[in-house]
């Protein structure tokens, strides 16, 4: 006869007045100190912390679960297959249990002992409560002049979109309520690094929101994921947010790839002329390079939440191809109907160049990068 086993023994875990989202990407070594740093700080506010993690190679989310395991303040939420910071902060708010979501870096640049005092002004009637580097009290500390002025012209631009309700639209460490994201959530963007600035643009009604300081810190471990999609991914997100959605910010990228693809294969086409190679196979080659070109790009950049790799990467590849090819004869049937309609070469190119973009956006957003593919989870 089996003998049953003893029931592991868990501290009791009270219903949490606080959920803190927290997205991660290689940040293994900061998780069990920032899980002590924010016990400290948060003292006798029930809480709960959500490690969002996008599949780290550093497997991240296994120092969560070994956290877990004694602590079921700690969860979890592995994404396989799926990128970005935006996503991942609004699945975490989606999958939180408190009334009250916080939002905040894994890497400790963001200081966990003012989170008491963003909870008190929640607690005290306001929406949302904002980490701010730029009101009295607080600061960027160790920034440079250069990054200094990036920052202050973003934030101008962005306090134009949404106006005077913070000093730090671009923070990423704030608090809401969550029925400000309940509210928010069909009209947020699944891109980018804002999600402040897109939280505050895309509630429909009238926000109260506190500005808490607090001074910027270094990186604890780690390396920094700032590089310039994060600029271009604020352009965008300003894009979608003046459209009022109408414009894709990812349907404008895939066409700035379309143009350089199209530098690529006349760059590729002359290259090939030059050395003597008949019009058509230098043609057809120039045609394959801009169409691998493209591809890469835009696995990428333009689909980097989506990104494909190994033998995906190589069937994509192919579905791409054929999919730009069918284009490409839309290209041609459109501009013609436009020529003779018209009788303008000019109307009749951009008619075709715009059928065919649209049409290669829609079909490679559904068949390349849409289809949900199992990979190892190991």
């Amino acid at each position: 006869m089996l003998e049953s086993a003893a029931p592991i023994s868990l501290p009791h875990l009270a219903t949490p007045e606080l959920s803190l989202v927290v997205p991660s990407y290689n940040e293994r070594a900061n998780i069990a100190p920032l899980v002590a740093a924010v016990g400290a700080a948060l003292g006798d506010i029930a809480w709960e912390i959500l490690i969002v993690d996008d599949d780290s190679p550093d497997r991240t989310w296994e120092e969560v679960g070994r956290i877990a395991m004694t602590d079921p303040r700690v969860r979890c939420l592995r994404r396989v297959g799926r990128r970005g910071l935006a996503s991942a902060v609004i699945e975490g708010a989606m999958a939180a249990n408190g009334a009250v979501i916080a939002v905040m870096d894994a890497d400790f640049q963001h200081d966990e002992t003012i989170l008491p005092a963003m909870y008190a002004a929640i607690a005290a009637g306001a929406d949302v409560a904002v980490g701010t580097r730029y009101a009295l009290g607080g600061g960027t500390g160790e920034w440079d002049e250069r990054r200094v002025r990036m920052s202050s012209f973003a934030t101008r631009i962005a306090r134009a979109l949404i106006g005077n309700r913070t000093t730090d639209p671009m923070s990423g460490f704030f608090m809401a309520r969550r029925d400000v994201f309940a509210a928010s959530i069909y009209n947020l963007s699944n891109q980018g690094f804002k999600i402040l600035l897109d939280l505050l643009a895309s509630y429909p009604g009238k926000l109260k929101v506190v500005d808490v300081p607090y001074t910027f810190r270094n990186r604890r471990a780690g390396d920094s994921k700032i590089s310039p999609m994060v600029i271009a991914e604020f352009a965008f997100l300003l894009i979608e947010k003046l459209s009022r959605g109408l414009v894709s910010p990812r349907f404008v990228l895939f066409a700035l790839v379309g143009g350089l693809g199209l530098i690529v294969h006349l760059l590729v086409l002359s290259a090939l002329i030059g050395l003597k190679l008949n019009f058509l196979p230098a043609q057809v080659a120039a045609l394959l390079v801009a169409i691998v070109f493209n591809y890469a790009v835009n696995n990428e950049f333009t689909y980097r939440d989506r990104r494909l790799t190994g033998m995906d990467f190589v069937g994509g590849l192919v579905v791409f191809a054929i999919i730009c090819s069918i284009g490409a004869i839309a290209n041609i049937g459109v501009a013609n109907l436009a020529v003779e309609e018209h009788a303008s070469w000019s109307i009749a190119g951009v008619a075709g160049a715009v059928m065919s973009a649209v049409f290669n956006f829609g079909g490679t957003s559904s068949l390349v990068w849409g289809r949900r593919r199992w990979r190892s989870a190991s």
